[in-house]
């Protein structure tokens, strides 16, 4: 008991006086709100000759110098900044910059600081996957125009050209989808064929963008012109395939059939990707027994079984509440050459979660264990998600702890939850401590989890803190959107309250 207490203490080290009857009732009651949920203890991998390169590339102190300056709020990004970084003496590395980009993943000004500071400096060769990086970073704030700015300057330049690849514009797609800027996510692919012999690549990529961002309409339309374009064009199964997904993502049953239709009017040979697309679809659209004619279509056709068809039945399944089914079509994919994969398991533990059968969904998560397959963040994420929703912080704490002592890495998604539980439930002080605890685990509060944070200090009329954590955030170049309105409420009475002027 002493030795769990200290462990606890040395991962989060808690309040004694806030939280003191919280941590006396986790870990000395003998009550139990929630079944067991089975913990894998993690073995340490041997070090890989990259990892130990890494390792040695990248030492603590020039990491720990770093990370400390970038987060001074006296340095302001930019030649401030840059000038801090070259005054350290440290010269960049491939691998320090690598490591400074995953830990300011959702820092686009840091990154985009760290990218120039190490490009003016000799020795140091940077890749195209950095520049990604920075770009990507870049357009997630919607700064779209310094993107463009860094490319053509790149494009420009005969040392740095080749860092400006096929991979660069499939980010500015995207992030354009993403943020529903349909015709510029046109233009880019449009302004990119000019430059790299990866048409194809490219539209399918552009596609399949606007499909995943609700634009499937837009993407039919630009598809059909070009068609017109060219009567002799015939889109790919790979086309079919990604607008299909888009119109049964789109909840539009007539339109995804209609296409369906067109594909055997062409003649295109439908792949088991396809009917994986199809099945998939009428699974999402709660139409499971259509789903299971498409199956028995597939057979006919004797096209391979795979985990495409069969998750998607098992998880149509188990969202429809048929969970003894979903478990007795998971019993038939055991004798296809694959076998369930983790998705198949992790689908299985998400609706038992959903049910609200905590006992269930462990002997999933104990069964994908004694069969070799090793549980993600994703499998424990499901069981996070259901404390978060039924406000129950204890279990999901206690949860956390196990995890952290067995040696998994929380993703970002565990952190969300774990903060929203917190937030919601008033635990301030935990609340930070989680929050320092992602930040060591390398992962950088996105806007979602800091907008939380702040909100939960408003809540407690913490204003001075609340400004203070906004600051840090438009430090880091997140610019919080006119939509988060719980955070420009609580800040609009932070700053009044401080005696600012109004924001």
């Amino acid at each position: 008991m002493n030795s769990l207490f200290t462990s606890f203490r040395r991962i989060l080290p808690l309040n004694p006086t806030s939280h003191h009857h919280f941590l006396l009732h986790k870990f000395l009651s003998s009550h139990r709100s929630s079944p067991r949920i089975p913990i894998q203890r993690l073995q340490q991998p041997p070090a890989s000759p990259d990892s130990t390169r890494h390792q040695l590339t990248v030492p603590d102190f020039d990491l720990a110098t770093i990370s400390n300056l970038l987060e001074n709020h006296n340095v302001i990004p930019g030649s401030s900044l840059e000038s801090a970084l070259n005054e350290t003496g440290i010269e960049p590395s491939y691998q320090l910059v690598q490591a400074l980009f995953d830990r300011l993943s959702s820092s686009p000004m840091l990154i985009h600081s760290v990218f120039k500071w190490a490009d003016t400096r000799p020795g140091i060769t940077l890749s195209p996957p950095l520049f990604n990086s920075v770009i990507n970073a870049m357009c997630k704030a919607r700064d779209f125009e310094s993107a463009w700015s860094l490319i053509f300057d790149r494009a420009r330049n005969n040392k740095g050209s080749e860092l400006v690849t096929a991979d660069t514009f499939t980010v500015l797609i995207r992030r354009y989808a993403r943020a529903g800027m349909v015709q510029q996510a046109i233009k880019a692919f449009e302004y990119s064929t000019s430059y790299y012999d990866t048409e194809l690549k490219l539209l399918e990529v552009l596609l399949d963008a606007l499909c995943k961002e609700g634009h499937v309409t837009e993407a039919s339309m630009y598809m059909e012109r070009r068609r017109r374009m060219d009567s002799n064009w015939i889109p790919s199964v790979r086309i079919f395939n990604i607008l299909l997904n888009g119109w049964f993502r789109a909840r539009k049953l007539k339109q995804a059939e209609n296409l369906w239709g067109e594909m055997k009017e062409m003649n295109v040979k439908p792949s088991v990707v396809t009917y994986g697309t199809l099945i998939e679809g009428y699974c999402r659209m709660r139409r499971v027994e259509v789903a299971l004619e498409v199956l028995e279509q597939m057979k006919l056709e004797e096209l391979e079984m795979s985990y495409m068809v069969f998750n998607p039945i098992i998880d149509g399944l188990g969202e429809a509440g048929r969970l003894q089914e979903a478990l007795g079509m998971m019993e038939r994919f055991f004798v296809c050459v694959s076998g369930p994969t983790i998705v198949t398991y992790n689908s299985l533990v998400k609706n038992f979660c959903k049910a609200g059968d905590l006992l269930g969904a462990s002997k999933i998560l104990k069964m994908m264990m004694n069969r070799g397959v090793d549980p993600t963040p994703t499998t424990y994420n499901h069981f996070f998600k259901y404390f978060s929703k039924h406000n129950k912080t204890e279990e999901g704490m206690n949860l956390y702890f196990k995890l952290i002592e067995a040696g998994h890495s929380p993703d970002r998604f565990t952190y969300h939850l774990i903060m929203k539980m917190l937030c919601e439930d008033g635990k301030l002080s935990l609340a930070m401590q989680v929050d320092k605890e992602m930040k060591n685990r390398g992962i950088d509060p996105d806007l979602l989890t800091t907008t939380m944070l702040i909100h939960l200090l408003c809540r407690l009329d913490m204003f001075e803190e609340a400004f203070e954590e906004f600051e840090k955030v438009v430090r880091r170049g997140i610019i919080p959107h006119c939509e988060s309105n719980e955070l420009i409420t609580g800040l609009r009475w932070a700053i009044w309250t401080l005696g600012y002027t109004s924001i």
